[in-house]
């Protein structure tokens, strides 16, 4: 039985062979996100022989640099961020073919130079190319770039071929409802569906893909997904660090933008949609919005299903850390959270009466991103009401980051003469058992762009149906000012207001 067969997620790698030649043209090209991922993950692909054969790398930013300060930059960041050592000849045959074109973002005339550039590149190699547009820009020029690969013809390159203009747009796709679907009909009237592919690097890491191979490949787990055999579930993602040098950005963003309504809503839909009728991307994502719908709106206000925090002075590492309010660029009344954690209920037949917890936060106890589901306790059990008994619910939790991997918690008897139990954690880690050389997120992303592979990309329907449900609670924040936010400690769990929620139904956060 050949690997993909064996793991559905590795059929994106099976079709690689039969890419055409690309052109990868990265919008932000000086940008941090181009230095620490996407030219090490071009780079680590090139390691892999997963690049066709004629591949052309193309930066485009607003700075003036020539191709071969372009690809010294490259290098430099290879050194820095790639997984892996820099291979001479490997970098040798990408960097004969990478280049540098330079122009605003609203310059008709520069795209119309990139445009004259890349039929360049299809005359060196004889025959079309596929073009891979990368946004990796601030989102304030989406839009004109958008516009502008359409108003010079890019946009519509080899349309309706196999190797037709691809676009991959990065996060924040917009700040609330009205901006995503205002983002949604600009990429319309330029591209179509399949030609786009929204970005969130969260959907590229392995435990999010293994996901769904443990639910659907292995019978042990799929018949007790559900209601009758589930008490909870909790998504967590945690950040040790502060907002840092970012104040100003994170001002303008909050914990639900940067982290609730994109990685923490991907992640619940995963954990909670139903089976698909396949593997194709398109019946994948059909699942994802169809959960998204079932959620019901979010009860606010006292009492209601959310509760925000901004984190406080605390200690970390030994050291006194400041509070969100003393951090550079924060205003001394600013009613941005650092923290959220809601309480959602999923209106359909297999989560009726399942609490979703979904928590986020920056300056937390430990960096961690998980996802646990935390079963029922049997009826009636013969091992209650004893102390010698010490029973936990059973739990399996899903770890994203730092140590992809997943366990399960079980009781289980204590040796000896008396019958004593305790829990006990059974651990499966990737890096023990498949080595620790595991291919970054954005590795696979670009990949599967390449080849056409939306899986694991957000569809436009998608993305809005999340904001729908968002949105409401920014508005209520933006009218509510400060009233109603609480605090944590720095390196803490989160506020007092996020244990309140879980406590209605006698339930406790995990510490990861």
């Amino acid at each position: 039985m050949s690997d993909s067969s064996r793991h559905p997620f590795l059929h994106g790698l099976s079709k690689h062979r039969g890419a055409p030649p690309t052109v990868v043209v990265i919008f932000g090209a000086s940008g941090d996100l181009t230095a620490r991922k996407l030219i090490p993950a071009v780079y680590n692909l090139g390691v892999d022989n997963l690049l066709p054969t004629d591949f052309h790398l193309v930066g485009y930013g607003r700075k003036e640099i020539p191709d071969e300060e372009f690809r010294s930059l490259a290098v430099d960041s290879i050194r820095e961020f790639s997984r892996r050592a820099l291979q001479e000849e490997v970098w040798d045959r990408i960097a004969a073919n990478t280049t540098y074109v330079a122009g605003g973002y609203d310059d008709l005339a520069a795209f119309d130079r990139l445009a004259r550039h890349i039929e360049a590149i299809e005359r060196q190699v004889g025959r079309e190319v596929q073009v891979l547009f990368y946004i990796s820009t601030p989102p304030s020029v989406f839009a004109p770039i958008l516009e502008n690969l359409g108003a010079v013809g890019l946009a519509q390159k080899h349309l309706g071929a196999a190797h037709h203009a691809k676009v991959i747009i990065e996060k924040p796709f917009g700040r609330d409802l009205t901006s995503a679907q205002s983002l949604n009909t600009t990429i319309r009237s330029v591209f179509r569906e399949h030609q786009v592919y929204r970005i969130d690097h969260y959907l590229g890491k392995e435990t999010v893909q293994d996901l769904l191979v443990q639910r659907f490949a292995n019978a042990i787990f799929e018949p007790l997904w559900n209601r009758n055999y589930i008490d909870s579930v909790q998504i967590t993602v945690a950040e040790e660090v502060g907002v840092g040098t970012r104040g100003g950005y994170y001002e303008q963003s909050g914990a639900l933008r940067d982290m609730i309504q994109n990685h923490t809503m991907q992640l619940l839909a995963l954990t909670a949609m139903e089976p698909p009728v396949s593997l194709d991307a398109e019946a994948i994502r059909d699942e994802k919005v169809k959960l998204l719908k079932a959620i019901q709106p979010l009860r606010l206000g006292l009492g209601g299903d959310v509760a925000r925090a901004q984190y406080a002075s605390g200690m970390r590492d030994g050291q006194p850390a400041k509070g969100y309010l003393e951090e550079g660029g924060i205003a001394p009344d600013s009613n941005t959270e650092t923290y959220v954690a809601l309480r959602l209920s999923i209106n359909n037949w297999r989560w009726q009466g399942v609490p979703f917890y979904l928590r986020s936060g920056k300056r937390m106890a430990r960096r961690v991103s998980e996802i646990a589901i935390n079963f029922k306790q049997p009826p009636g059990t013969l091992f209650a009401g004893s102390e010698q008994f010490s029973l936990a619910g059973n739990t399996l939790a899903f770890q994203i980051q730092p140590d992809e991997g997943l366990s399960l918690i079980l009781n289980a008897k204590i040796p000896g003469l008396q019958t004593r139990m305790q829990p006990v954690k059974m651990n499966f880690r990737y890096a023990t058992t498949f080595g620790s050389n595991t291919p970054e997120a954005y590795e696979r992303l670009v990949l599967d762009a390449m080849v056409g592979d939306g899986t694991l990309f957000i569809r436009g329907d998608e993305a809005e149906t999340s904001w729908r449900l968002c949105t409401p609670l920014l508005e209520h924040w933006e009218a509510s000012g400060r009233e109603g936010m609480d605090s944590y400690p720095s390196g803490g769990w989160g506020p007092p207001s996020a244990d309140a929620l879980l406590a209605e139904n006698n339930h406790r956060w995990r510490q990861p």
